[in-house]
């Protein structure tokens, strides 16, 4: 028995310290590198013109309050257009979004996806029409320099960049530790990276590319779920390097409760797992072309969750100590506190303010929650799950 328990704690306890340790070194060069923004205060060297693409399915509820507010750039008005890809609207929504300056483009599928809205929108706008492509969710609403923020990249030589998404609502104690995530990934996966010259990731929106490189690689993509990730891996396949503009903003609107938590993480679960399906094995042989940016992003998909390796640090301490295995106690232990020491450097000082006894209690929930979309993210293969915003409503397709 013996035996078996050390093999369990070896195996178990190898794979959390290299993600543990795997963190804390994206978290500490976060402290010590930076973001990739430039000055706005003189004006550019070109003025772009630049598309706006917002697919959006089921949005009547948010999409005109989004338009309204991601109109008021300070981008000049006649470089600048705002595209609503409108998948499954009413009629009435139509309607009222066609009376806003921007463009709309209607679109219908068998089984929806963010990638098909988009390629399907991005037939109407050939290579030549605009300079860059921004994408956007329906949500969404970009601070009022973002725009202006991105050309400025576009002129230092950037070809594709991710802006800075941070959350439009705290309002539930779900939704600040949605917010908290966020702005650890923005740390670690992001300012963390750049620090130590890999690539940004990518989050699905707030993004800008070269509008070739966004047809081009977009078109490619086969899956339903995770559409950015494959873009990413893409992306850096073609040794294209991705910047991160840390005072570019976009604010996102956070999951408000634990069944929507639970939905959006079985879809981006089974991304995870489709990631490292198509690109880990390619991954590993481009390190033979020094290709190190795409290697590390393919090893990348093999990460445990932050909040599964909590939960599995946390339970593989107390298991031990009941046990008396005091030496997996120890590992455990120390990691435990490495963990904690990650988060508190990744986390921004307004964010930990806002962290009391609700949203402690609400870890351990969302933890059982993450295990169940572990177990049910086949729900996700090959189906379209829809997360509405403001209720614990899913759609699924």
């Amino acid at each position: 028995m013996n035996a078996i328990f050390n093999l369990f704690a070896i195996l178990i306890g190898g794979y959390t310290v290299v993600n543990t340790l795997n963190l804390l070194l994206w978290s500490v060069g976060g402290l010590f590198g930076h973001a990739d923004d430039v000055s706005i205060d003189s004006p550019p060297k070109t003025f772009r013109r630049i598309l706006v693409l917002i697919p959006a399915y089921k949005e009547d509820t948010v999409i005109i309050d989004s338009v309204k507010a991601n109109l008021q750039q300070t981008y000049p008005s006649d470089l600048y257009d705002l595209v609503v890809i409108a998948d499954s609207f009413k009629a009435h929504t139509i309607s009222e979004l066609k009376q806003l300056p921007i463009k709309v483009v209607e679109v219908s599928f068998a089984v929806s996806s963010v990638s098909k809205a988009l390629n399907a929108a991005l037939m109407h706008f050939p290579v030549g029409s605009y300079d860059i492509a921004v994408v956007a969710d329906a949500d969404n609403h970009m601070a009022p320099d973002f725009l202006t923020r991105i050309n400025a990249a576009f002129d230092k030589g950037w070809r594709v960049v991710q802006g800075h998404r941070i959350a439009k609502n705290l309002n539930t104690s779900v939704a600040i530790l949605d917010a908290i995530s966020e702005e650890v990934n923005n740390h670690i996966f992001r300012k963390g990276h750049r620090a130590f010259g890999f690539s940004s990731t990518l989050i699905g929106s707030g993004m800008a590319f070269e509008l070739p490189i966004l047809k081009k690689n977009l078109s490619q993509i086969q899956t339903i779920g995770g559409y950015d990730k494959d873009l990413e891996m893409r992306i850096l396949q073609s040794k294209i390097p991705i910047g991160y503009l840390e005072n570019a903003f976009i604010f996102d609107e956070k999951v408000q409760t634990s069944g929507m938590f639970e939905r959006q993480r079985t879809r981006w679960v089974e991304s995870q797992i489709n990631q490292a399906r198509l690109h880990l094995a390619q991954g590993l042989r481009e390190g033979v072309n020094q290709n190190f940016d795409y290697v590390e992003k393919a090893i990348q998909t093999l990460a445990l969750p932050r909040i599964l390796l909590l939960g599995t640090i946390t339970f593989s301490l107390i298991i031990s100590l009941l046990l008396h295995k005091t030496w997996f106690a120890e590992l455990m232990g120390v990691q435990l506190l490495l963990f904690l020491i990650t988060l508190a450097i990744a986390l921004p000082a307004y964010l930990r303010r806002l962290i009391g006894i609700n949203e402690l209690l609400m870890v351990p929930v969302l933890f059982f929650r993450f295990v169940r979309s572990v177990i049910n993210f086949r729900q996700a293969r090959g189906r379209f799950l829809h997360t509405t915003h403001g209720t614990d409503s899913e759609v699924i397709v």
